[in-house]
């Protein structure tokens, strides 16, 4: 075995998990960065993954994994940058191993993640809130479980994790009504709740009498919920609305986008955006700015603040024959 099996399993075990504390969904993403990675240079080189040395893994080779996840496996410009992290985090903590490779691996590290669209968010106006909560047919147990499910969402701005992950003695329905919730970096939160949250989320619980370990939104099988069924929910649900707001047919809805519903109505009250950072469990309110460039209702208050110059309507001349043939092409 060479040293870059080693080096590759103490970054997992040391740097990962011991030292930084690192999610499951952390180690999952790395783990599938390397096993491509692995894969690929077997690929190039002839070699075996576990006879790979760490001369192997140079910044051309980087460089054309990073190609072929884009161009063979239609990545996009999001996921090639985190293989990348992922690959910087690597060398970075084999610099410390391996001080003979340091020109090796500043070369990898050079290696420059590549500039990707923003797209503006996609939210839900009120109509459009309103359509979605009232799809689910609430004479049944599941329709009443969505729609307490989707509720507590576009009120509080959950990530499908941290919703997923709740139980029933995480919510506090007394006076000074909140969910407690585990974030992004292992950060506890606390979400205040609405009067009307606090009704439904009070009959479901009745209707649950479940133990305080339980899932909030248990399964079928009364296990929780997990990512596809909430997004395919969501999904079933708006695709329903569809008919009573027809709007929604050219927005592809996901959880998320309850997410950025839930910020934009805070926005729209006139909520700061450094509260909003802190309501979304945002490291920094440079994320949450993502909703005042979405925000055309706040454009359009500070367009009509302003006075329009006082100029004429005109056309360009050329002054000159040759400018204006040239104009002409």
């Amino acid at each position: 075995m060479t040293p870059l099996a080693p080096t590759l399993q103490a970054f997992f075990t040391q740097r990962l998990i011991d030292q930084r504390r690192a999610s499951p969904h952390t180690i999952a993403s790395y783990r599938d960065t390397f096993r491509l990675l692995l894969a690929f240079a077997h690929q190039q080189t002839g070699t075996p993954p576990a006879r790979l040395q760490l001369e192997h893994l140079d910044a051309p080779l980087i460089v054309a994994f990073l190609a072929h996840l884009e161009q063979q496996r239609h990545n996009t410009a999001r996921t090639r940058n985190a293989r990348l992290a992922a690959v910087h985090s690597l060398f970075r903590f084999a610099a410390l191993a391996h001080p003979d490779q340091a020109a090796l691996i500043a070369r990898v590290l050079t290696i420059p993640p590549k500039r990707q669209d923003k797209p503006v968010v996609t939210f839900l106006t009120e109509p459009e809130v309103d359509a979605l909560l009232a799809a689910p047919d609430r004479s049944g147990w599941l329709g009443r479980r969505d729609h307490a499910l989707m509720l507590l969402m576009i009120q509080t701005g959950l990530r499908v994790s941290e919703l997923t992950a709740l139980r029933s003695c995480d919510v506090e329905l007394g006076r000074g009504a909140h969910v407690r919730c585990e974030g992004k970096g292992r950060k506890q939160r606390v979400t205040p709740l609405t009067s009307q949250t606090v009704r439904v989320l009070r009959a479901w619980l009745a209707e649950q009498a479940s133990e305080p370990n339980d899932p909030l939104f248990p399964a079928s099988h009364g296990g929780p919920l997990s990512r596809d069924s909430v997004e395919r929910l969501v999904d079933k649900h708006a695709k329903l609305a569809e008919h009573a707001c027809p709007t929604l047919a050219g927005k592809s809805i996901s959880p998320h986008v309850l997410r950025h519903t839930s910020a934009m109505r805070l926005l729209h009250a006139g909520v700061d955006v450094t509260v909003i950072a802190l309501w979304l469990g945002h490291e920094s309110t440079r994320t949450t700015d993502i909703y005042l460039h979405a925000d055309l209702t706040l454009k359009e208050k500070a367009l009509a603040r302003t006075s329009p110059p006082h100029t004429r309507a005109g056309r360009y001349r050329a002054p000159d024959s040759l400018l204006a043939f040239l104009d002409g092409l």
